[in-house]
């Protein structure tokens, strides 16, 4: 028997007990982020509020991220992610928890959101915007988004565990539909979600490019989790040791390299297009956070989620490369905080950045939740789907 044989043995396969080790530190992590953000609530409520929308819109959108990349393979009938489509999946399992965490964060603070007439001396010109950010009906939406999320996502990563049990074929036949349906209310809704839980915090800015801007950001972070993951679990005796390749690795990294770009093309097209318009209801902004002690912050953003990957992971080699590989992926994910943070704070804080205590606590809770969370939830299956019809095929894979 082979090396690779003997990595791939169903006994390694199909047993995900090891992953539960990191549980302790994780739990640690989290529940120490959380006293202090719950101590912090009678200190800084406003600034604790604002940690926790970024960092419950930013597990979400990871979920999510999960979720979109697992309906877009089945859609496009790849065979090369088989092997390690347990990772995407474990973080689509996480939406439920994330989406009610979301609604929580939102209706703690309501208020925030809503349209008030003494916003614009013309408050009739945004008849629409009055309409739309009604409380109730702003509420209905985000409860609306979360459980067709929840809903579509969950089924279709039951169908795929239960194909573990059954030997069914024609359960990858149905997912295929599944996730058709599940890509056309995902580009609606979370367009919408984006608008209505970030750029409504300022609801006198509008920008038509934001909810493409918001997906670039979505599936940068979740490719960079689903690298760190597989690197994770491919280590030592870890259940994907000798199952997720240099292959996919590659591949991952061809598709981090690219959708890198893609925030870095998004970013730019929505400032220009706003910068050369001049619009006074669209500039306001990018003003903001432009000018003054937001600019850095601002460059800092572009630094971590383009320039760093890009400039890294353009070498073939480099995407090959286990080390540099979760670097890059974690300087990612540092990036997707800072841009949520860009989002969020000078709109809830004012024009100077803050970071400290309550920062440091939000991103602990995140970690150690996030993990938790994605680990259990890889924990609850085979970690890899034993009888699906292209795994042979993503075993065997070669990206050439």
């Amino acid at each position: 028997m082979t090396t690779e044989d003997s990595h791939t043995s169903p006994n390694r396969l199909f047993d995900a007990t090891s992953v539960t080790r990191h549980n302790r530190f994780l739990q640690r992590l989290a529940i120490a982020g959380a006293i202090i953000l719950a101590c912090g609530v009678a200190f800084a409520a406003e600034r604790v509020w604002s940690n926790l929308l970024v960092g419950t819109f930013y597990l979400l959108t990871i979920a999510l991220g999960g979720a979109l990349f697992v309906a877009l393979t089945y859609v496009s009938g790849g065979g090369w992610h088989v092997a390690f489509r347990r990772i995407p999946e474990a973080m689509a399992k996480v939406l439920p928890v994330a989406g009610i965490a979301m609604l929580i964060v939102l209706g703690v603070r309501m208020s925030r959101y809503g349209w008030h007439h003494d916003w614009h001396g013309d408050a009739g010109t945004f008849w629409f915007k009055e309409l739309w950010l009604t409380p109730s009906f702003w509420a209905l939406r985000a409860v609306i988004y979360v459980s067709l999320w929840s809903l579509l996502a969950g089924w279709l990563v039951a169908r795929s565990r239960r194909q573990d049990k059954t030997s069914d074929a024609a359960i990858t036949g149905g997912n295929v539909r599944i996730a058709a349906l599940f890509l056309a209310v995902y580009a609606v809704t979370f367009s919408l979600a984006s608008a209505d839980w970030m750029m409504a915090l300022e609801p006198m800015w509008f920008s038509t490019m934001w909810g493409v801007y918001n997906f670039a950001g979505m599936i940068q972070a979740a490719l960079a989790v689903m690298i760190i993951l597989g690197l994770i679990l491919r280590s030592h005796d870890g259940p994907l040791r000798g199952v997720f390749n240099d292959e996919h690795l590659h591949d991952l990294g061809k598709l981090l390299l690219g959708f890198s770009c893609f925030w870095m093309y998004i970013w730019f097209s929505q400032y220009m297009l706003i910068w050369y318009s001049n619009i006074p209801e669209e500039t306001s902004y990018f003003i903001t956070r432009t000018h003054g002690p937001w600019g850095p912050v601002v460059v800092g953003s572009i630094v971590l989620n383009w320039v760093v990957p890009f400039f890294v992971l353009l070498p073939k080699p480099a995407k090959r490369n286990a080390g540099i590989m979760m670097k890059v992926a974690v300087v990612v994910l540092i990036g997707r905080w800072v841009d949520l943070y860009v989002m969020v704070f000078p709109s809830t804080l004012g024009e100077t950045p803050v970071f400290g205590v309550w920062e440091v606590a939000s991103i602990s809770c995140l970690l150690g939740a996030a993990g938790l969370m994605l680990f259990r939830s890889f924990a609850q299956a085979p970690p890899v789907p034993r009888h699906d019809p292209l795994l042979s095929e993503s075993l065997h894979y070669h990206a050439g």
